[in-house]
């Protein structure tokens, strides 16, 4: 399998010689282009070259979270905005839910397109984030002094051209009030190229910064993309991670063990365990609760502490996240709990007199 380091082009010509229709799979990968061509014309489908590559050679753990599946048309349990987002947008996308934060979108391209996204009703469609959008944007983060937070989100921010995405972060640092700036983005696990000298540059100027990446699947890491990865940490930015528990393809405990034990030993630190949002077209990706609470019981102790997520599930209608945790509590007494330990062992904690 050729590497992706032997094309000439940069990330963005790897997106444009990407995979962008069912028609353009090869029969191994399309079923019925009919039918996947349906479910792209209502959710599209981008796949950069990069990522194409790395499918080819590790098949369904990626394919899966990419190629169309006649499924997302027979979603009848999931809903258009699952966490409730327009409900709490005072301005067109941006999302004001919690007391000092906001999420802020900035564009609704991404270097490939997840078939489980909760943003499926947006994402690839023409239209949605102009200029204006984002100006009324930083026009109500610099109208709300109670803002200190501002998750920049998509889409994919990194999707944004460096000038481009410097303005937004300059004008948000210009905010006296704004103390922290996040980004969301998949682009370092899906398109290494993306992260440029110039774009550090302009990243490292927007400090405190930190960022949220999105690893799924330990096949997603490669070489070019450790790379990637350790240039955004030795420029000082905070690296977390979020990964969506998804059904069939990383829904069992030695799978995320080597996805959680890789991003520490990159420098990413697993931030959540996303259960699988109630997204129309995306039911077949989500999990029962109790898998999730299953995994993080199988992997306390196997793994250090620094390296588990916390189970976070984003209530259905906008009701925010909550942690889900594994009871360990056995037994509640005035004198004392009686707690069983990872091995299943039971312990009392005396309680103080």
């Amino acid at each position: 399998m050729a590497s992706t380091q032997l094309h000439p082009c940069d990330w963005r010509g790897l997106i444009r010689s990407g995979i962008h229709d069912p028609g353009d799979l090869p029969p191994s990968f399309s079923g019925d282009p009919d039918a996947l061509g349906e479910v792209a014309r209502v959710y599209p489908m981008r796949i950069n070259r990069y990522f194409w590559e790395r499918l080819l050679e590790k098949g369904e753990p990626l394919a899966r979270q990419v190629i169309p599946d006649p499924r997302e048309l027979d979603d009848t349990a999931g809903l258009e905005d699952p966490l409730g987002e327009e409900k709490d947008s005072p301005v067109l996308h941006l999302t004001h839910r919690y007391p000092d934060r906001v999420l802020f979108v900035v564009t609704l391209e991404c270097a490939v397109y997840c078939r489980f996204c909760t943003r499926k009703r947006k994402v690839g469609r023409a239209g949605g984030v102009t200029d204006d959008t984002i100006r009324a944007g930083l026009a109500y983060i610099a109208a709300h002094p109670g803002i200190r937070d501002v998750l920049v989100s998509g889409g994919d921010p990194l999707m944004l051209s460096d000038t481009k995405l410097g303005g937004i972060l300059e004008s948000l640092r210009r905010i006296p009030h704004v103390r922290v700036i996040r980004i969301g983005t998949r682009m370092p696990g899906v398109l290494p190229r993306r992260i440029t000298a110039g774009l550090i540059r302009v990243l490292k100027k927007a400090h405190p910064l930190f960022m949220n990446l999105h690893f799924n699947h330990p096949e997603e890491i490669t070489e070019e993309v450790r790379s990637a990865v350790e240039k955004l940490a030795d420029a000082g930015i905070p690296l977390g991670c979020q990964t969506v528990l998804l059904r069939g393809i990383n829904d069992r405990p030695e799978i995320l063990e080597r996805l959680f034990t890789e991003l520490i030993g990159m420098r990413i630190r697993p931030y959540y365990l996303l259960q699988g949002d109630l997204a129309r077209g995306a039911d077949h990706f989500r999990t029962p609760l109790e898998t999730g609470l299953g995994i993080l019981r199988a992997l306390r102790g196997r793994i250090s502490g620094l390296a588990l997520p916390a189970l976070m599930v984003d209530l259905p209608g906008g009701g925010g996240k909550v942690p889900l945790c594994p009871d360990y509590v056995v037994q509640k007494e005035a004198a004392a709990w009686t707690f069983r330990n990872y091995l299943g062992r039971p312990y009392r904690y005396p309680q103080p007199e």
